[in-house]
């Protein structure tokens, strides 16, 4: 079976650190599983890695869009899993890097997202609505979907509208299509490491990298994407920090307000994450606040011998 390495957890947990260490010391290249990333120009509210943070390590799936172009997990698949087969057949180790736990899981277990079914008018009916009345989609997947309108957030208006359409076209729940498509197995041999910390340890982290962006420029970069077409509705435009700063900008709150809003909904996401990866089957759980750098690349490469991924020295 190929191998594929996972590093995820919340925001700000510290995941870019260690992923470039990781990948220096088992001869990996990294593919980007942040759904933000994907887009340029967007660097400052995604938490991007620079080039001179890349180390010399290759990275995938970083700055292949626009921020006015569509993401989807489906998307997410095709890139990433093109991106894993090359790095494989070149005899390096994918690892996979980022916090979008479903885009994750989509990849690790091969999701089948029946794209090919499509109803063009229904479409054009949600996202009339989707426009009309944002919350009304989400009421409606409640009806349609339960379980799905309990896993997926009121403010994802693009998962809300694909699971209604996909009920739609498939007479049948996407939330039990997608509990099926758990249950498949990997055609990966893959070791999922989440790293965790301390709850409020995580939570300063998360207010303290928020001010840093505001410092590095959050508010600039918002105002240049949204002068080159940003706007609600788009993907990227849900990105969290340029929606805070979109409704500033136009008028909804306050720049205090904003950044309260911004600190405030990355918490909340960061909870969200850490629910999704309890969930998740065979997942390692490491600890970055009680170990050094060194001690977590030693434990993951010890690991990664176990599931012979690497050659045992």
């Amino acid at each position: 079976m190929k191998p594929l390495v996972i590093l995820t957890g919340p925001t700000a947990v510290g995941k870019t650190g260690l992923s470039v260490a990781l990948a220096k010391a088992i001869g990996a290249e990294i593919v980007n599983a942040d759904s933000m990333q994907v887009y340029r120009g967007m660097d400052v509210g995604s938490a991007k890695i620079t080039v001179a943070e890349r180390d010399g390590v290759a990275h995938h799936l970083i700055d292949i869009l626009e921020p006015t172009q569509d993401f989807s997990v489906y998307e997410f698949v095709q890139y990433a899993g093109a991106a894993v087969a090359d790095i494989t057949a070149r005899g390096k180790i994918p690892l996979l890097v980022g916090g979008t736990g479903f885009y994750i899981q989509a990849l690790l277990k091969d999701v089948d997202f029946n794209e090919e079914k499509v109803d063009a008018a229904y479409r054009d009916e949600l996202q009339r609505l989707a426009a009309q009345d944002p919350p009304a989609l989400h009421r409606l997947l409640q009806q349609t979907d339960p379980q799905a309108a309990e896993e997926i957030h009121p403010n994802n208006l693009k998962r809300i509208m694909r699971a209604l359409e996909f009920a739609h076209v498939n007479g049948s729940a996407i939330s039990a299509h997608n509990a099926q498509q758990k249950q498949k197995p990997s055609p990966y041999n893959y070791a999922y490491f989440v790293l965790d910390r301390d709850r409020e340890e995580l939570y300063a982290r998360i207010n303290a990298r928020v001010d840093k962006m505001m410092e590095d420029g959050l508010l600039d970069e918002t105002k240049r994407l949204k002068a080159q077409g940003l706007k609600e509705g788009m993907t990227a435009a849900h990105g969290l920090g340029y929606r805070e700063l979109l409704s500033y900008l136009d008028g909804a709150y306050s720049l205090e307000e904003a950044v309260r809003l911004i600190k405030q909904n990355t918490r909340h996401y960061a909870k969200r994450q850490l629910t999704w990866f309890r969930r998740e089957p065979d997942v390692i759980r490491l600890d970055a606040g009680r170990c050094t750098k060194e001690e977590l690349l030693r434990m993951i490469q010890k690991i990664l011998m176990e599931k012979g991924i690497l050659p045992v020295v």
